[in-house]
């Protein structure tokens, strides 16, 4: 069994102060045990507006915030998937919301684009986001093999498309990280419930880092980072403010899971 960790954080426009926090939160994770820290999804910069992304946006391999996470990585001896950073893409006007995945020597081993983007207007509210306007959309899942069995990665929105993880599913995965950022609103309605959802649906683990708490730009995320098994327990959960949750990733849990429930074997209709 493994310790993973799910780190919290109510991120602000300081790059600087952010890193110094995260840093902070899994050194902290690290010493409890974690062999995988995951950040939550805008972990080094939640920005006064969309567009300050693209005035600190790095090249990829190149920049603060992958230094950052290259050496904490290699400092602590730990996995880390690290949120999502502004990477530049082809528009020069977007960037790219990339989550970059670096194992416990710092080497980066993978990274996944965020595919679906927020535009939405939040029900009962006057919060109206435009993602598109801001960043490119990726194109295809991830699921890499690490030291911890087979893991999917999804950002925050991705987490309202089933057949984006049933792709993940079919790819053999055993646990599916979901940096993000979820508003206060959607939050309270859905989080919990669309992550026990992903977990029981694929009998998989979840670790879910979020955004929790006040943002000086105005914004209010919900929190509630949590870890869930594959019969959609939640392990741990931090309901707001900075922290992290911590869970053992039981690879005999999910194979008894899957042998006395064996609902991924059953399936009739297929991901093309």
């Amino acid at each position: 069994m493994t310790k993973c960790a799910a780190i919290q954080m109510a991120s602000s426009p300081s790059i600087s102060a952010n890193l110094l926090e995260a840093e902070k939160l899994i050194a902290e994770a690290v010493k409890a045990g974690a062999k995988l820290v995951a950040l939550p999804e805008n972990f080094a910069l939640m920005g006064d507006h969309e567009q300050d992304k693209i005035k600190v946006k790095e090249v990829d391999g190149l920049g603060t915030i992958q230094s950052f996470l290259e050496t904490t990585a290699k400092k602590y001896g730990v996995w880390i998937v690290g949120g999502t950073i502004p990477i530049a893409g082809d528009d020069k006007n977007k960037v790219r919301a990339a989550c970059l995945i670096y194992n416990d020597k710092g080497q980066r081993v993978a990274r996944y684009d965020k595919v679906h983007l927020f535009d939405v207007h939040v029900p009962n509210t006057n919060e109206v986001y435009r993602e598109s306007d801001s960043i490119e959309a990726g194109d295809d899942s991830l699921v890499i093999d690490t030291p911890f069995g087979r893991m999917g990665v999804a950002v925050c929105y991705d987490l309202r498309f089933p057949e984006f993880f049933r792709k993940m599913s079919e790819q053999g995965v055993d646990f599916i990280v979901i940096p993000s950022a979820f508003t206060a609103e959607t939050g309270a309605a859905h989080w919990e419930l669309l992550l026990r959802a992903r977990a029981v649906e694929n009998l998989c683990y979840v670790i879910a880092p979020n955004q929790g708490g006040f943002h000086k730009n105005g914004r209010r995320t919900f929190g509630h980072s949590m870890i869930i098994d594959p019969w959609g327990v939640i392990l741990d959960c931090y309901k707001t403010g900075s922290g992290y949750v911590l869970a053992e990733i039981d690879h005999e849990r999910i194979t008894k899971v899957r042998a006395g429930f064996p609902v991924l074997t059953h399936r009739r209709f297929f991901c093309e």
